[in-house]
């Protein structure tokens, strides 16, 4: 308990100590240079931040420590993805000129209503079996006279055909139904055809109605656009020297486990969503550096080698630590936090006492200072109100909006959790404690907030005897087993509403989602998972989705933590940045290619 308590005041202390230094003022308070201050400076209308005007040429450098082997999406789309986007585009992105407040792609998950058109201009479904693609005229593939490949495609225009040839190999329909090599044929959809009706029209039908194909089709890994006359000529898409795209950028070289370099298409068709007058992408060049090592990155920024840690390279900073540290020594560098799905919450479990009283689970979350816990140890990046099952807007209820009763019980109230404690028959023993119970702690989880709640507990007569550190497999399977009384769960992130409740794949993993929120014995759970996979509209499915959200809430099996950060930084001359993670799955060149580098700041802080 004492050590627990000294950590608190550590982290207050600490706390109290970067606010009086003003180590972690942002740096649009900070003094500007002088080549910033003349520029000329424009509104960002996604965020109404004022920057400095867009401009041309440079390279935009970045670091990477994962990339594919192979480019052809038809084997592995994701692994593909990491080369071949900005160069392959596809039907729909996320729609860069979005209001932030409304989404701020700063997850990998991209709900629906953020997508606007990209080789298609437009889409309609005029029956729940029929999608019909409006393919954007006037697009042409990249021209790149020292690219063989490129040659072959000549520069011609984009049409139906690239999009039926696209989906009918990665689906096995047409002329590729004896195709068995594709490794997630958009997500095994029940295809009835897929034809062009016209030069610029896809028609694409299914067997039976699915609430999920618009988004599969619009978002699947695989589905990149490419031109059937370079995969008849080589046999496949899998050398990165016959890459051929429609994109903003041209692959021009690839040394695996060294580098991959890009250089722009002049002729990309591609406008600025802000700036529409802005013809994309702004840089001359995207060269990107595999550096494996967090070190050698954060060694390249401080020197200037590199002008952005993004998720392009999957290589997001996740130590606090190392913040602090880049804020300490180079506080003109800009950090921006995002979230994704973390050992941050507590589960409780609710087959055994004492935490199959739910006074007793009420207690354990109301005894949680979490506004101080990241005020002080996650230095204010965390998020700390109560999400639920998902953070996709329409699919869960904002706490603003949840009934007074239920919110009172993920609030801090130390005396009313001793309250509780008391009404559930754990009163303080002549010790002072109310009951023993013990931690099950997955060794990627952060231990550091678990001993800091361990105190919190401590405070209100609930000793925490032990925190038993185990590594993945054990983690994994004494949970499995239920095999535990207190142990770390994930925090609700932004993510695919129907896997999060259980929709996808077998009914194994439904009953398994089942028996694990709950055991399987609310009836309320039940009734609301059961209406989200009967519901024939995604407005049924968002409602059955909130109420099994506020049945799962109000059981209040799981105690909710803060939801700590990870950061992607960028240098002061980069542009048009403010932390976005991807457009889509896998679409993080597309948003390089909207990002530009004032060079005149780089050139007056002398790199």
């Amino acid at each position: 308990m004492q050590h627990a308590v000294f950590r608190k005041i550590l982290a207050v202390l600490f706390g109290l100590v970067l606010a009086a230094t003003g180590l972690w003022a942002s740096p649009a308070g900070e003094e500007e240079p002088a080549a910033a201050m003349e520029k000329e400076m424009v509104m960002d209308p996604t965020t109404g931040k004022m920057v400095t005007a867009p401009q041309y040429g440079g390279t935009l450098t970045y670091p990477y420590n994962r990339v594919g082997e192979i480019t052809d999406p038809f084997f592995n789309g994701i692994e593909a993805g990491w080369l071949i986007d900005g160069v392959n585009e596809r039907l729909a992105d996320g729609n860069w000129g979005l209001d932030r407040a409304e989404y701020d792609y700063r997850d990998s998950f991209v709900p629906l209503f953020a997508f606007t058109g990209n080789l298609a201009e437009s889409w309609e479904t005029p029956d729940p079996l029929t999608y019909v693609f409006h393919i954007r005229e006037g697009v042409r593939y990249a021209l790149n006279p020292d690219s063989e490949a490129s040659r072959l495609v000549n520069g011609r225009e984009l049409t139906a055909d690239d999009v039926v040839f696209t989906y009918q190999r990665n689906n096995g329909l047409g002329d590729f139904t004896e195709s068995t090599e594709m490794t997630r044929p958009s997500n095994n959809l029940p295809w009835q055809s897929i034809e062009a009706s016209d030069k610029h029209t896809v028609v694409m039908k299914l067997k039976e109605p699915s609430l999920t194909a618009l988004f599969v089709i619009l978002q699947e890994a695989q589905d990149w656009i490419l031109p059937a006359e370079v995969i008849e000529r080589y046999g496949d898409y899998k050398d990165w020297r016959n890459v051929v795209g429609t994109g903003p950028w041209m692959l021009t070289d690839y040394v695996e486990g060294v580098s991959k370099s890009y250089i722009k298409n002049p002729d990309y068709w591609g406008f600025d969503e802000k700036y529409p007058g802005n013809r994309l992408p702004y840089s001359d060049q995207l060269r990107a550096l595999q550096m494996p090592e967090e070190a050698t990155r954060i060694s390249a920024l401080r020197t200037g080698t590199i002008d952005i840690i993004q998720h392009a390279g999957v290589v997001d900073i996740q130590s606090l630590d190392v913040i602090r540290s880049l804020q300490m020594t180079n506080p003109e560098i800009e950090a921006h936090s995002y979230f994704q799905a973390a050992f941050a919450s507590i589960s409780l479990n609710i087959r055994n006492a004492p935490f199959d009283d739910i006074r007793v689970r009420h207690a354990m979350q109301m005894a949680l200072d979490l506004e101080t816990i990241n005020e002080t140890y996650y230095s204010g990046f965390a998020k700390v109100e109560p999400i639920g099952l998902n953070a996709v807007k329409g699919y869960n209820t904002a706490f603003a909006e949840w009934p007074e009763e239920l919110k009172q019980y993920y609030t801090y109230d130390p005396e009313g959790a001793e309250r509780l404690l008391d009404q559930a028959g754990y009163p303080r023993g002549a010790d002072g404690v109310r009951f023993k119970t013990t931690f099950l702690h997955r060794d990627t989880a952060d231990l550091g907030f678990v001993e800091i709640a361990v105190g919190y507990w401590s405070d209100i007569g609930v000793d925490i005897a032990d925190i038993n550190v185990v590594d993945g497999p054990t983690w994994i399977a004494t949970w499995g087993e239920a095999n535990y009384e207190m142990s770390n769960s994930r925090t609700a992130m932004a993510t695919d509403p129907a896997w999060t409740i259980g929709l996808h794949r077998a009914e194994g993993g439904n009953k398994f989602f089942r028996e694990w929120v709950g055991g399987g014995e609310n009836p309320e759970l039940i009734a609301a998972y059961d209406a989200f996979q009967a519901a024939t509209t995604i407005e049924g499915q968002m409602k059955a989705h909130r109420e099994y959200d506020m049945a799962y809430l109000t059981e209040h099996s799981q105690v909710s933590g803060p939801l700590a950060p990870l950061f992607q930084v960028n240098q002061p001359w980069v542009g048009g940045f403010n932390g976005e993670f991807a457009l889509s799955g896998v679409s993080h060149h597309t948003i390089l290619a909207r990002l530009w580098i004032d060079q005149d700041l780089k050139r007056e802080m002398g790199f």
